[in-house]
């Protein structure tokens, strides 16, 4: 019988994804849980397709965890009404094995607070819907912790980019245009610092917090580089492809390819975060954890090539 220790990641985006492909990487065992599609990024990694957003599914979909990676999303128009029903599920499963709780987490907490500098001691200030929304989760996630329901973790991360990232501003609307020269979407004020997390770093983080419990009860950023202004990393992806970008740039929130009507009008309220700087700082974590982010020009230079490798595929289909 195998004694290992089970580390159960919700969710198949792009962070689930990536979690479950580092855990395995490290050789824990792993089971990749979600309720559509679950991509094989190991074949040591056990696939099970369940619906966590009840308790009994989430009870049932982590039997045997010892840590649970919380990494589930949905569609951006249900969140408010849907992630607290799955956030109370997934700490009563927690709670149920006596597992560990990692949580994958946003800035929306901050809201406009301190966008120069946001730490981990930075006000929570939101204001807008799903920020207030996420804080109050955050707030449920570490009482949690406190009354001993369930021993947690948060780590923090600023918008994602990497491999299999596709629906992020440095997403699916901009490498492939970057890489073959047509038109590559960007947001707001471009001159103005933003914090980019490379999602192989956003995996190597929430590891770190799902092995080590030094950090348990805590509000954690993972490692991210010091925010620049956008325009500056287009520029670097323009050198790495060798080509001049033709960049589409929209300054208020209306619908541009896989943003739709819907989407857009939901994120319209958090249009902001691209229309002040935003520099989150993971120097809390790092210095704790020892782990520090991917440089920058390295992380472009390996999402650029995971695209042209995606859109190579796909034109040979």
């Amino acid at each position: 019988m195998n004694e290992q220790a089970l580390h159960v990641v919700l969710g198949a985006g792009p962070a689930g994804t990536a979690i479950a492909a580092e855990l395995a990487a490290r050789g824990h065992r792993v089971r990749h849980v979600s309720r559509g599609e679950i991509p094989q990024v190991d074949d040591r990694v056990e696939r099970l397709r369940a619906d966590v957003g009840t308790v009994d599914g989430a009870i049932a979909a982590t039997a045997g965890a010892a840590v649970i990676y919380h990494a589930v999303n949905v569609a951006y128009h249900l969140q408010v009404a849907t992630l607290p029903g799955v956030t109370e599920a997934v700490i009563a499963a927690a709670s149920h094995h006596g597992a560990r709780l990692v949580v994958l987490d946003t800035l929306y907490p901050y809201g406009t607070a301190d966008g120069e500098a946001i730490t981990e001691q930075t006000p929570w200030a939101a204001t807008t819907r799903k920020g207030k929304m996420r804080a109050q989760l955050d707030e449920r996630y570490l009482e949690a912790h406190r009354r001993g329901e369930a021993r947690t973790v948060l780590g923090r991360a600023a918008d994602f980019f990497g491999p299999g990232v596709f629906n992020a501003t440095l997403g699916g609307a901009f490498f492939p245009g970057a890489i073959t020269g047509g038109p590559a979407l960007a947001i707001g004020d471009i001159t103005l610092p933003h914090s980019y997390s490379y999602i192989k770093d956003v995996a190597r983080g929430l590891a770190a917090l799902g092995t080590d419990d030094s950090g348990d009860g805590q509000v954690w950023h993972l490692p991210t580089n010091p925010a620049v202004p956008t325009a500056d990393l287009h520029r670097v992806i323009a050198s790495i492809t060798g080509r001049e970008l033709a960049i589409e740039l929209i300054t208020e929130p209306v619908a541009y390819g896989p943003f739709d009507e819907q989407f857009m009008s939901e994120f319209a309220e958090m249009f902001y975060q691209y229309q002040i700087p935003q520099n989150m700082v993971s120097t809390a974590f790092e210095t704790t954890f020892g782990v520090r982010p991917t440089p920058m020009r390295q992380a472009l230079e390996e999402t650029v090539a995971w695209f042209q490798m995606a859109l190579s595929s796909d034109e040979n289909r």
